[in-house]
């Protein structure tokens, strides 16, 4: 067994894979935009909504796969110094920005309910002040269950594969129930608008590519091995479960009374095959970004959103809500050539704006941890030479 190593160290296949997930997050909400227009192209839709439903799963592999890289299993840590340092990064940046999208929702459209006392917790415990902010939500469960994490690792570290393939089919399973099938109601209204909204907090639904990530890193010499030996394999493996996917979505999107919204809301990630196509795209990608012969662009491009995808993804539905004003006013529809762009310029400009956002902090480095989880670097001084 490969154990992991004492010494940190950067993996840039994992950096490109995070700056490809903010791509496919930024995509799946610029497809839910381009439902304004009633006459939407359902294959680039398709290629937003569907083709990128493991961008959000993948980050919770990454998340864990950064947690348990450089982690001894085999040492003591303190749990109180690990959820600080997940507060400074999560838990802070998520209430300062949850409270600046609801102060910007309040001055826009004027209405101040959304700080009544029955509602202002919903939106801090549900991630409700922006569409995006469910994911810390359900990251800082995973967090604040570091623990139980830990010993499921320690347990399974040295013959994964059983337990892991066990766990992929019990999520098939609990996410099938959860997303289709779950009708459980109780006398209790607060009981009830927890279980209505648990996809945005319950972390279940993704523990199987959480602890993928944490085994993937644990034994990370041995992933590197078992993805070139079958390489191949893991190919036709993505193919046929995006295959399947797309199929699926045609397949609904084309029933008699559906629709693209519809069809989206039944092919996700949760869904059975969307659970089987986030495995596939997360061992197919993280393969191909391992490749020496990814182009020297491409290394560029994933490697600067990545390395910015933290920022990029708490500011973009800023740029998204500007945008669709502007659109508004101009009186244009979101037609293939309109969401293209529309894409493409929250992309440029939300990385752009993380860039802006991070540069201007520097300064006022308490602010710049309230808002982006980290602290500015700081250049090391020139040792002298012999030293």
């Amino acid at each position: 067994m490969t154990m992991q190593p004492s010494n940190p160290r950067r993996i840039p296949a994992l950096n490109y894979l995070r700056g490809l997930a903010m791509l496919g997050v930024i995509g799946i909400h610029t497809g839910a935009y381009s439902l304004s227009n009633p006459h939407v192209n359902l294959s680039l839709f398709a290629l937003l909504e569907i083709v990128t439903r493991f961008c959000v799963p993948i980050f919770f592999f990454i998340s864990a796969f950064g947690l348990f890289l450089n982690h001894n299993l085999k040492e003591d840590y303190s749990y109180l110094r690990f959820m600080s340092r997940r507060a400074q990064t999560v838990l802070w940046p998520y209430l300062a920005w949850s409270f600046m999208y609801m102060v910007h929702y309040t001055w826009f459209y004027g209405d101040r309910s959304i700080w009544s006392r029955d509602i202002l917790p919903n939106y801090f415990f549900f991630g409700f002040a922006s569409y995006q902010l469910y994911f810390l939500v359900i990251l800082l469960w995973f967090y604040l269950l570091f623990p139980l994490w830990r010993r499921i690792i320690q347990a399974i570290l040295n013959k994964p594969v059983v337990p892991l393939t066990a766990l992929l089919i019990l999520q098939i399973l609990f996410n099938y129930y959860s997303s289709y099938h779950f009708k459980i109601r109780f006398d209790s209204a607060l009981l009830n608008t927890w279980l209505d909204n648990r996809m945005s907090y319950l972390c279940l639904h993704y523990v199987f590519i959480f602890l993928l990530g944490a085994v993937c890193a644990a034994r990370y010499q041995d992933f590197l091995a078992v993805l070139n030996r079958y390489r191949q394999s893991i190919g036709w493996f993505f193919a046929l479960t995006l295959a399947g996917m797309l199929a699926a979505y045609y397949h609904y999107v084309t029933a008699p009374g559906s629709g693209p919204e519809r069809a989206v809301n039944i092919v996700h990630q949760l869904s059975p095959i969307g659970v089987l196509y986030t495995l596939a795209a997360t061992l197919f990608v993280f393969d191909r970004f391992q490749s020496p012969r990814l182009p020297r662009l491409a290394r560029q491009v994933f490697d600067a959103l990545g390395t910015h995808s933290y920022v990029i993804f708490l500011v973009h539905p800023f740029i998204m809500h500007y945008l669709t004003v502007a659109l508004g006013k101009a009186n244009l529809m979101m037609t293939f050539t309109a969401t293209v762009a529309f894409f493409l310029i929250t992309v440029a400009a939300s990385l752009t704006a993380a860039i802006i956002l991070q540069k201007i902090l520097i300064p006022l480095p308490l602010l710049y941890r309230l808002l982006t989880g980290s602290l500015p670097k700081t250049r090391q001084p020139l040792k002298p030479a012999g030293q």
